[in-house]
């Protein structure tokens, strides 16, 4: 298997992980939630936040496999790279609410190292071309129009 390939493998694993915590936070949010690494987590209102976490892993899965389908690898390199806040989001939030270096370094923190390697994988065996889509430079140079920065 070649690099690419393996980058590839592992950015739909991502997106895929993401996709299956959305899933388990909306239909299970307590199964999921003792896996997370905060001891006591919110109940009645508060346990709204599941929908929370829920939609924000549902979203970020969909933007990486959105991304990867579109061949954006080069783009999918800088979101990947942006989200590494998440994952060591949550290692200070696990730590700062009572959670264990264990799952704090474990499970989120390791997660990170991983989405930034992806990134750093991305960068590697991506094009500096792989841009959105729009006129080039001569073609809006043919029609008479300035090149916007």
């Amino acid at each position: 298997m070649n690099l690419h390939r393996a980058t590839t493998v592992l950015s739909v694993l991502l997106g895929l992980a993401c996709l299956w915590f959305g899933v388990s936070f909306l239909l299970t949010p307590a199964t999921a939630a003792a896996g997370f690494g905060i001891p006591s987590w919110p109940e009645g209102d508060a346990a709204g936040y599941f929908a929370v976490k829920a939609a924000r892993d549902l979203a970020n899965g969909a933007i990486v496999l959105t991304l990867l389908a579109l061949g954006r690898r080069r783009t999918l390199a800088w979101v990947m790279l942006l989200f590494v806040i998440v994952p060591f989001g949550d290692a200070i939030a696990v730590l700062g609410h009572g959670g264990g270096y264990a799952a704090a370094l474990g499970i989120h923190a390791a997660t990170g190292v991983v989405v930034l390697l992806a990134a750093g994988l991305l960068f590697a065996t991506s094009s500096r071309d792989d841009t959105l889509p729009g006129p080039s430079r001569s073609e809006l140079a043919r029609t008479g129009r300035e090149a916007r920065v």
